[in-house]
C-alpha cells in the first residue's frame, strides 16, 4: 500500500537522536573548512569550479536513469548537435549557475526562484514533459515503477495543497517563524526549527521538497539543486563545488528508502538526516581530496613546462577550465593568436601533458586526460 502526503515543517526527532547528528556536523564542517582553505590556495580555483559544476550535473541527472558520464559531456562539448541526455544535463548546469547568480544578487530562495530554475532545467529536448515547465502542478501525481497509481509506492499532497506547503518550506528555507509551524510540548523531543544547523536543515528542505513533489517532472533534480542553494545561502562553502549527487547515486536505493521513511503518517526523520549526512562526509572527503590531486597536477604540469613564458602556463591552466580544446577555442578565450596558441599546445603535447587528435590535419582537439581522470 502506497505512502501518502508528508507533514508542515518543522519535523522533530528525539533528543538523543539530535545529539547524535550534531556530533556528525562537526566532523563534516572541519572537513568543508579544509575544502574551503584548499580552494582558497589553488592555482586552479576559478577553472576547477566549472568542471565540478559539470560533473555535479551529470551525476544528478544519472540518478535520474541517464547513462552520459562526466567523459562523455567533456567531449560532446565540442559537438554542435546535442543528444536529449547532454541537453538535460546542460539544462542541470544552467538552472543551478542560475540559482547561484540569484543568491549572489541577494535574492531568497522562494517559490518564485524555484519555478524560474524549473522552467530552465525543463527547457529544450530533453527526455522529459515540458508542457507545464515552470508550474506547479494542476493534478494528482505518484512516484511508482510504472504508470499506474496503483502500484505507487508514494502519493504526494494534492495539488491544492502545494501553495501552502510550499510556504511552509519558503519559511523555513530562510529561516523565518510561520503560523504553519507546529509547536512541541514534548520534552523528549527535538524540534528541527527554522534555526537548526545548515547542514541539517539542508537535509530536510531536500526532503521536503521532493515530499511536496511541486512539479508533474524535475523534482528530484531540482531538489537537489536546492541542496546547493541551500549551502551557498548559509555560507558553508566559500564557492559552489560542495556537490553530493555522486554519493548520493551511489546508494540510489537507500537514498530514495529513506526519503520514503519520512512522509506517511509515522515520519522517520531521524535515519534520512543520518543517511543525509554520512553522505555529505563521505563527500567532502572525497572532494577535498580530488581538489588537492587535481592542484598537484597543475603544479607539476608547470614544473614540467619549466618556461618563464606566461603564455604557456596560462594555456596549460586554461585546460582545467575545457579539458577538451581546440587552438580556436584557447585563442578566442585568452585572446590570443592562433598560431602561438597552437605553438604551445604543441609543446604542452610533446610533453605529454595534453592528448593530440594525430588524425586531423585542421581543428585539432588537444586533451587533458589526466585530468579527466583525476575527476571521473
Amino acid at each position: 500500500m502506497a505512502i501518502e502526503g508528508v507533514d508542515l515543517l518543522p519535523p522533530k526527532v528525539t533528543t538523543r537522536e539530535a545529539l547524535d547528528l550534531y556530533k556528525k556536523v562537526g566532523s563534516i564542517k572541519s572537513a568543508i573548512g579544509r575544502l574551503n582553505a584548499v580552494l582558497h590556495h589553488s592555482i586552479i580555483d576559478k577553472d576547477i569550479i566549472q568542471i565540478l559544476s559539470l560533473q555535479e550535473s551529470v551525476q544528478s541527472t544519472r540518478i535520474e536513469g541517464t547513462q552520459v558520464t562526466f567523459a562523455d559531456m567533456i567531449e560532446e562539448a565540442t559537438h554542435e548537435r546535442k543528444s536529449k541526455e547532454v541537453t538535460e544535463v546542460l539544462n542541470y548546469r544552467k538552472a543551478m549557475d542560475r540559482g547561484i547568480e540569484l543568491l549572489q544578487a541577494g535574492n531568497p530562495i522562494s517559490s518564485k526562484m524555484i519555478r524560474e530554475l524549473h522552467s530552465i532545467l525543463m527547457s529544450g529536448e530533453t527526455r522529459a514533459t515540458t508542457s507545464s515547465s515552470g508550474e506547479f502542478r494542476k493534478m494528482q501525481n505518484f512516484i511508482g515503477p510504472d504508470k499506474k497509481i496503483a502500484n505507487a509506492t508514494y502519493i504526494p499532497i494534492s495539488a491544492e495543497k502545494i501553495p501552502d506547503y510550499m510556504t511552509n518550506l519558503e519559511y523555513y528555507i530562510n529561516g523565518e517563524s510561520h503560523s504553519s509551524f507546529a509547536k512541541y510540548n514534548d520534552e523528549t523531543v527535538e524540534v528541527l526549527d527554522e534555526n537548526v544547523d545548515i547542514l541539517i536543515k539542508t537535509a530536510i528542505i531536500h526532503a521536503q521538497f521532493e515530499s511536496i513533489h511541486p512539479f508533474l517532472d524535475g523534482n528530484g533534480r531540482l531538489g537537489r539543486i536546492l541542496i546547493v542553494l541551500c549551502f551557498m545561502m548559509d555560507d558553508l562553502i566559500n564557492e559552489p563545488v560542495f556537490f553530493i549527487s555522486e554519493e548520493l547515486g551511489k546508494e540510489r536505493l537507500r537514498y530514495y528508502n529513506r526519503l520514503n521513511g519520512v512522509r506517511g503518517d509515522h515520519p522517520d526523520w531521524y535515519n534520512w538526516i543520518d543517511f543525509f549526512l554520512s553522505a555529505s562526509q563521505r563527500m567532502a572527503d572525497h572532494l577535498l581530496k580530488k581538489l588537492e590531486n587535481v592542484d598537484q597536477l597543475a603544479k607539476n604540469g608547470l614544473n614540467t613546462i619549466s618556461d618563464g613564458h606566461a603564455t604557456i602556463n596560462q594555456i596549460w591552466l586554461y585546460t582545467f577550465s575545457k579539458p577538451h580544446s581546440t587552438a580556436s577555442d584557447v585563442a578566442d578565450a585568452m585572446a590570443i593568436t592562433p598560431q602561438t596558441v597552437r605553438k604551445h599546445l604543441n609543446t604542452l603535447t610533446e610533453k605529454k601533458l595534453l592528448e593530440v587528435d594525430q588524425s586531423k590535419k585542421r581543428n585539432r582537439l588537444y586533451v587533458n586526460y589526466d585530468l579527466i581522470a583525476l575527476l571521473s
